[in-house]
């Protein structure tokens, strides 16, 4: 049977066009809708500290360092669960592999529902944390094993766009719920619904097939089955595509961390104004995902390169978005400001969601899920820094917005460096064909 043929087979509910190319039918839109709604739990997940900050800093008895400390521990294992799934999903069902991480992060939030001490809401941090490592990777390794290669931008931006619609969702549900009864039941609420969610995807939730992802269309770029992972991992595209998504990454992990506590305590706006300007730029950041995703896909279909679609796109979008940041915390207080944290956040959160159709690019299909789990590894080491390091700033400011400052400064740094090598280094169609003719090489000395 021919790849084509296979992939006709293979592609539950899709239909073919021109000699056998497999479409996405209902069943792969089904699958992205759930991964998107795992995607909007995950992040609120992670967004719930940051708006119980006071009552739960009042509760513990720590100070802002040791909150930063509360913060990070979120991903002091996150990088060894993402590439223990990554090595897993080479061997299991990624579809199993991911409904597992989510029961797991959901029996985590559990505990946080009665009073507990500070070992206890940091441990429970740290299982978070190691559960929802592949999390991204594993959703990601999923959707594109359900598109074919001129579709995986808008598939990666809409499960991306995830991490903005979880915020924006839950900002002001939950801080209205803390306000009125405790940040305990804040939790426990994400507990509920992310039992349901997570039985929605183990029942109705599958995995994608290898050939409609690889090689049914066209416009794929041709791959070996495998290539050596050392070779793989320092491909320029890959390290290039890695820096972009860890400076991208601590951006969203310090606002997740920190940005109601900045309107709050920086700013000081009420809490309840300070929560829903929070959702702005997660509102801005999941039109953006959709719309530049979109903006990819047409462009490559009209034949623009993978190196301008996946490489400078995402780059130029993160370095300007990186502008927003350099300048938001000299505005002050006051719309100029607002504007700024909202370009900031979207035009990032953009480019970090493209930039995931560009890993499938040089990765073949049957090393995903490891490649994946490496990068998501490294990126999660800005979860780590950024957030510990705007508590140590804002502890010792004499005034915290001093600390904010500088903290925002520092990251807008960040993402310039994380977005300038994008522009140079990424370069599908390059790296593929080295990545082919190495193999070839490689099975030639064999033989």
């Amino acid at each position: 049977m021919t790849i084509n043929e296979r992939a006709e087979v293979d592609a539950p509910g899709g239909d073919s066009t021109g000699g056998g190319v497999a479409r996405p039918g209902p069943r792969a839109w089904v699958v992205l809708g759930l991964l998107f709604c795992l995607m909007v739990v995950n992040f609120a997940t992670k967004v719930v500290p940051a708006l119980a900050g006071d009552p739960l800093m009042h509760e513990l008895g720590i100070g802002t360092s040791t909150f930063g400390v509360v913060q990070s521990s979120f991903f002091w294992l996150f990088a060894a669960g993402a590439i223990l799934g990554g090595w897993l999903a080479t061997r299991v069902s990624a579809h199993r592999l991911l409904a597992v991480s989510a029961g797991l992060w959901v029996v985590s939030l559990v505990p946080m529902a009665w009073h507990v001490g500070l070992g206890t809401v940091i441990t429970c941090r740290v299982v978070l944390g190691f559960a929802e490592g592949p999390t991204v990777a594993l959703a990601l390794q999923i959707a594109h094993a359900w598109f074919p290669a001129e579709r995986r931008a808008l598939p990666s931006a809409l499960i991306v766009a995830g991490a903005a619609v979880g915020p924006l969702v839950s900002a002001p549900a939950l801080n209205a719920l803390i306000a009125r009864q405790s940040w305990h039941a804040a939790f426990a609420v994400l507990a509920v619904v992310g039992t349901v969610v997570a039985l929605a995807w183990a029942f109705v939730g599958r995995d994608g097939t290898l050939a409609v992802a690889d090689a049914a269309h066209p416009q794929a770029l041709p791959l070996p089955e495998r290539v050596p992972v050392a070779r793989l991992l320092t491909t320029p595209t890959l390290v290039g595509l890695t820096v972009l998504a860890l400076a991208s990454y601590a951006d969203t992990a310090v606002k997740l961390s920190w940005l109601p506590l900045y309107f709050h305590d920086g700013l000081g706006y009420s809490t309840a104004t300070a929560s829903r300007l929070t959702a702005l730029p997660f509102l801005a950041a999941a039109i953006s995902l959709i719309g530049f995703g979109v903006l990819s896909r047409r462009l490559t279909r009209r034949g623009w390169s993978l190196r301008a679609t996946r490489g400078r796109l995402p780059g130029i979008l993160v370095a300007v978005g990186a502008l927003g940041n350099l300048l938001f915390p000299l505005a002050g207080r006051g719309g100029p400001a607002l504007c700024l944290i909202v370009l900031g956040a979207s035009l990032v959160a953009a480019g970090y969601g493209i930039s995931f159709a560009g890993l499938s690019d040089v990765v073949p299909a049957r090393q995903r899920g490891l490649a994946f789990g490496v990068v998501t590894a490294v990126y999660s080491l800005g979860g780590i820094i950024g957030p510990a390091v705007m508590g140590g700033l804002v502890h010792g400011s004499a005034v915290p917005l001093d600390g904010y400052t500088r903290g925002f400064l520092g990251l807008g740094v960040a993402l310039l460096a994380g977005g300038v090598p994008a522009l140079v280094l990424v370069h599908p169609e390059r790296d593929a064909a080295r990545l082919r003719a190495a193999a070839e090489g490689l099975s030639a000395s064999r033989a």
